[in-house]
């Protein structure tokens, strides 16, 4: 594979990063420890998850797998904070308080001593940024984490982030996990050109778009009865997402995939891998199934004209589909 540095660092990444959402959830442990063998044998040295995953399961589960193939130093391995992990009202958010027990939960959980990037999982907006940078600085320094990531924070979030850390002396931000893919280009306005500009790197999450981008959901048919839009009726959010706009860029997608020959899917992935200022777009496979099929997406090349295709069905900049919410906050995540 073609490593890539991971924004200013130095630290080389695959284009790929393995996420973890399915783990120890849909997955079992085997299945994810098999997943991750895969994937490190083909060539992904860059894994991520999250402690709200499954309650915590999807950390030991990695680290479980990690620890029983030897390899936990050959990854760049990456978890979050932010949402709830509890039943008190100090269980969540972006506190000192909060991430300093996070992270040795964490810690725990993936049987390591140190995390490689260590992320805010969302924004907080009631509370100054630099209270967290400063209980995540304390982190690098003591050796517990390497690097520092964010998820979901808009351009001008992580601009002032950068300056608090200039104006402290703190360690920063390096990297921004935001959602990107063909049914929603909104980055490409703002968030893509700040990220070329001051060297953060950018590890999209949802790059088939929570599956509408897999070749598995058609117009007139409804969603498979083992799929996540399979009960729209009880979830507002996967309405909004699988609307009525979505079917013409989909359409047009799977005719382009078609002459070339490959499924929607490793399209959709392997045009989010070559976007101009991306680092590594995270996969979520459940299965091992679903990680060959991506993998086939590093294999994939654009002409010129499929690329100016692609723009006329999406246009830059634009969504049919909303991937950035509102009130995607800590109090949204369930224990």
């Amino acid at each position: 594979m073609e490593y890539r540095s991971l924004g200013r660092t130095g630290v080389k990444v695959s284009p790929l990063c393995l996420g973890c959402m399915m783990f120890g959830g849909k997955t079992t442990p085997a299945d994810s420890a098999a997943i991750i063998d895969r994937a490190i044998d083909a060539g992904i040295n860059f894994i991520d998850t999250a402690n709200v995953y499954n309650a915590g399961r999807s950390e030991e589960a990695t680290g479980a797998a990690l620890k029983a193939n030897g390899k936990r130093n050959q990854v760049v391995l990456a978890t979050k904070v932010h949402g709830r992990m509890g039943e008190g009202v100090n269980d969540m958010n972006n506190t000192r308080r909060h991430i300093i027990q996070s992270v040795e939960d964490s810690l725990r959980r993936l049987q390591t001593d140190y995390i490689d990037l260590y992320q805010i999982h969302r924004p907080q907006s009631d509370m100054p940024v630099d209270e967290t940078l400063r209980a995540l600085d304390d982190l690098v320094r003591s050796g517990k984490v390497r690097y520092l990531g964010a998820s979901t924070f808009a351009a001008w979030q992580l601009i002032e982030s950068l300056w608090v850390s200039k104006e402290y002396g703190l360690n920063r931000f390096v990297c921004e996990q935001p959602p990107y893919n063909l049914l929603d280009r909104r980055i490409e306005r703002e968030l893509l050109p700040m990220a070329q500009s001051y060297g953060i790197g950018i590890i999209p999450w949802s790059p088939l778009a929570g599956g509408l981008l897999s070749g598995k959901y058609n117009r007139n048919e409804p969603p498979p009865e083992d799929s996540r839009y399979a009960n729209l009726s009880t979830n507002p959010m996967y309405r909004r997402r699988m609307n009525d706009n979505i079917w013409d860029v989909i359409e047009g997608l799977e005719k382009i995939a078609a002459d070339k020959r490959i499924e929607l899917s490793q399209l959709s992935l392997a045009w989010c891998m070559q976007a101009p200022g991306v680092t590594s777009p995270i996969i979520g496979p459940r299965t091992m199934e679903q990680l060959e099929d991506n993998l086939k997406a590093a294999d994939v090349a654009f002409t010129a004209d499929e690329l100016k295709e692609i723009d006329r069905i999406i246009r830059p900049g634009t969504n049919v589909s909303p991937y950035y919410e509102a009130g995607w906050a800590a109090s949204q995540y369930r224990w």
